[in-house]
């Protein structure tokens, strides 16, 4: 998704994932939960349409690379990858969020994962966050 604000400014409201509740109204929550190796693990929750998930995830924050990593640890997601990239141009910074999905169930995980969970759940979800980040950073918001 392009978006027309400071790559700095996406970053920041992307990255500050303890306030995405206060800032995207298809959050639920985010908590901070320790961690024994001492990273950035967070139980997360959201909804789809009128379906609450939840999960748990590692945030790995790399400003000067424009990419924010997370690491499913948690939930039905447990083992997911996502990075959020963004890449400056001269016509605006284009925000992308990747998902490595790959469930551990037998037999019917692959299709449950690229088919349902996938599409449905995670792209959805990760749709409405890009577009309200889109709208704060264009806006203006801190």
């Amino acid at each position: 998704m392009r978006m027309h604000a400071p790559a700095e400014r996406i970053f920041a409201l992307a990255a500050d994932i303890e306030r995405w509740p206060q800032r995207l109204p298809h959050y639920r929550y985010v908590r901070r939960l320790p961690d024994p190796r001492g990273e950035r693990r967070f139980a997360m929750g959201a909804r789809r349409g009128l379906i609450p998930v939840r999960w748990e995830a590692v945030q790995r924050p790399r400003p000067s690379d424009g990419v924010i990593e997370f690491e499913h640890v948690g939930g039905v997601t447990r083992g997911m990858q996502v990075a959020w990239r963004l890449d400056e141009s001269d016509d605006g910074v284009e925000v992308s969020i990747e998902h490595d999905l790959r469930l551990r169930w037998q037999i019917i995980g692959e299709w449950v994962a690229s088919r349902i969970i996938g599409p449905q759940f995670v792209e959805a979800i990760a749709r409405r966050t890009l577009y309200r980040v889109k709208q704060l950073a264009e806006g203006g918001a801190a």
